[in-house]
């Protein structure tokens, strides 16, 4: 009995390596799939993730809890608002001196044509040449001490701009200490990245979440690739760009067939997987390839697909 089994093994075996295959390369189709995590820490509050469902980019499908992170930022916003609340004017003794060195200046000028008249009284001789004198005198002693309010004034201006400075300094670090924990606020948001369809959902809504824990997977499936062997015999019948014709199994004993664009080949070559079939069994190594293919809605991640290149 034993000896007829393998009889009929060693039969269809040898019926299968003589019938010739009727297309160039298979594999299976795949696709860049992105596995998006939690950004941050947190119990998810809210998550409208299922499975099959088709996203956009910039959909936001859930929220981390992020207020000790809002608590944070309300905090250094309070404590800018207080650097701002320190800065000073001019003060009261400021304000004071300039308007003494106001006073100063009406009486320069008030001597001034005190001056003149009296320059005119002497000439004359309507007044004496020691009235004229004191005249000048008052006005050196008034400029005087103008140069000096003058100086004091400068010195309150210089001092009052220096301590504004000293506390404003450190309101840019604590700007950008707010702007880092608006960024983890930000991050609380969970966005979708890329137009596509979840494939696993790996959360719930009420789960702790840490930051790279993963929710869910999702890959763009409007567009599939066949990835693909082909022997080195096969490799200069191909180039990157080349049309080639895609076939799966329609269900009734026949094919569904799609058009399809080789955009990668590699460089390298490989041994032959197990369970990838080229069209010559007897290459040890294979180069793998892979045919962009757009979808109708019947192409799935993983299924079997053949390729004819003419």
């Amino acid at each position: 009995m034993k000896k007829i089994i393998t009889l009929i093994s060693t039969a269809l075996f040898l019926n299968a390596c003589t019938e010739k295959m009727d297309y160039d390369a298979s594999g299976n189709f795949e696709a860049d799939e992105v596995i998006v995590s939690a950004q941050q820490n947190g119990i998810l509050l809210t998550y409208k993730i299922k499975e099959g469902e088709q996203l956009k980019t910039g959909d936001q499908v859930g929220q981390i809890d992020v207020k000790l992170v809002e608590l944070q930022k309300q905090q250094a916003e309070a404590s800018i608002e207080a650097l701002s609340q320190k800065t000073v004017t001019s003060t009261d003794q400021t304000e004071l001196v300039r308007r003494q060195l106001e006073v100063q200046k009406s009486q320069l000028a008030q001597q001034l044509r005190e001056r003149k008249r009296t320059e005119n009284l002497v000439k004359a001789d309507a007044a004496t040449r020691k009235q004229l004198d004191d005249i000048n005198a008052s006005i050196d002693q008034i400029r005087k001490q103008i140069a000096v309010t003058e100086q004091q004034v400068k010195l309150n201006t210089y001092n009052t701009n220096n301590q504004n400075r000293n506390i404003l300094s450190e309101k840019a670090p604590m700007e950008k200490v707010a702007a880092q924990f608006q960024e983890q606020i930000n991050k609380g948001q969970i966005i979708n990245p890329i137009n596509g369809t979840v494939l696993t959902n790996f959360a719930l809504q009420g789960e702790m979440q840490v930051v790279g824990k993963p929710l869910y997977k999702i890959a763009n499936t409007n567009t599939l690739n066949l990835k693909a062997y082909v022997t080195g015999t096969q490799l200069p019948q191909i180039k990157l760009g080349q049309q080639v014709k895609v076939r799966i199994d329609d269900g009734k004993e026949g094919y569904k067939e799609y058009p399809g664009t080789i955009n990668w080949i590699s460089s390298k070559s490989e041994f032959t997987p197990k369970t990838i079939q080229t069209k010559d069994e007897r290459a040890n190594l294979v180069y793998a390839i892979k045919i962009n293919v757009k979808n109708d809605g019947f192409l799935k991640i993983g299924m079997y697909g053949e390729v004819l290149f003419k």
